[in-house]
């Protein structure tokens, strides 16, 4: 009979680095990442502010006077009542 070559088991796994990479490309990711969503939130609060100022604007030549604006009600005051 003939004897067949006896197979060597390899572990997985192989060198450390290549993990240790591959946590630093992913970190590296999530930075860039996180850099572009905090750019993204500065555009869009830039884009609010100038909507909310010609909105002001816009209500400015309207004549609205914001908070001295007297407040409508359909409540009577107690001046306007009438006497019984």
């Amino acid at each position: 009979m003939a004897q067949e070559p006896t197979k060597t088991t390899v572990k997985a796994g192989g060198p450390v680095e290549p993990a240790e990479d591959d946590v630093e490309k992913f970190l590296v990711e999530q930075k860039t990442l996180e850099a572009h969503r905090h750019e993204l939130i500065k555009e869009l609060l830039k884009q609010k502010e100038a909507a909310i100022k010609a909105f002001d604007e816009k209500l400015a030549r309207l004549g609205y006077e914001g908070e001295h604006a007297q407040k409508r009600t359909h409540h009577k005051h107690n001046d306007e009542k009438k006497p019984e």
